[in-house]
């Protein structure tokens, strides 16, 4: 099973401090000193068992993402690059996850925001879904947390027995927030070449997932430890904050200081 971090994007939330860097090189603090962002969703992948890893940013700033984490091998990883030109293709996360095909193939995949901070380990998870590539071809999976802000997030909505994300609701149906980790076979990309931009102009990953829940093929996990977007200054920060408090240290991987 592979990976995928996407790590593109302008960072416009996070201003002024991605004018410069990518906003997955903004640093979190622990007792040993500081680690950039992009630290944690491979720390959540290689804990999982995936180290096959393609990182995906923007042509801004894949110099200093590649200079900062190298061929992988400090990460007991293997690590390959693709640029996503946002001058030159369509925005959003489908957009960027289009780019993988030529590294995944036909293998089952996990995807991650690079900003995406997990407590847990979902190394059960992923090897229970790269089991299923025999017995089903069309196959996903999200990973839901209850939040006290659903209406940020795409919210995961049960309507009858089936399935559905609503992106960003005014009025959410409920608490359950569908976080930046995923979980495909090969045929998603099938499915991300139907897409229509949405009125934002980007392809939206929401839509992937809604492809699959329509036809009976996602599954839902439930995250129970401590998740977090770090999307925006106050999230970056209770992520902080938890990092502090809980003593969470990356340990799947050393890391030269």
């Amino acid at each position: 099973m592979k990976g995928v971090i996407l790590c593109g994007g302008k960072g416009t939330r996070m201003l002024p401090c991605t004018k410069v860097t990518n906003k997955q090189l903004l640093p979190l603090y622990d007792e040993q000193g500081a680690v950039p962002m992009i630290y944690y969703p491979i720390n959540t992948l290689v804990s999982g068992g995936i180290e096959d890893i393609l990182i995906i940013s923007s042509r801004e700033h894949c110099g200093s993402i590649i200079e900062t984490l190298g061929d992988g091998t400090e990460f007991g990883a293997d690590f390959t690059y693709k640029i996503q030109d946002i001058n030159n293709v369509q925005l959003g996360i489908a957009s960027a996850l289009k780019l993988a095909e030529g590294f995944t193939g036909r293998d089952n995949f996990a995807v991650i925001l690079g900003d995406n901070f997990f407590e847990d380990d979902f190394k059960t998870q992923f090897m229970a879904f790269n089991k299923k590539k025999a017995e089903k071809e069309k196959d996903a999976a999200i990973f839901v947390k209850p939040v006290d802000d659903p209406h940020r997030f795409g919210v995961l909505d049960t309507v009858g027995n089936r399935m559905k994300i609503i992106e960003k609701p005014s009025s959410p149906p409920s608490p359950l927030a569908v976080t930046g980790l995923y979980l495909y076979t090969d045929i998603v990309y099938d499915v991300a070449r139907t897409l229509i931009p949405s009125k934002r102009g980007e392809l939206e990953i929401t839509d992937v997932n809604n492809w699959f829940a329509e036809d009976d093929t996602l599954t839902a996990n439930t995250v129970k430890g401590y998740w977090s977007d770090m999307g925006v200054p106050e999230s970056l920060t209770r992520t902080q904050e938890f990092v502090r408090r809980s003593g969470f240290k990356i340990t799947k991987f050393q890391i030269s200081r």
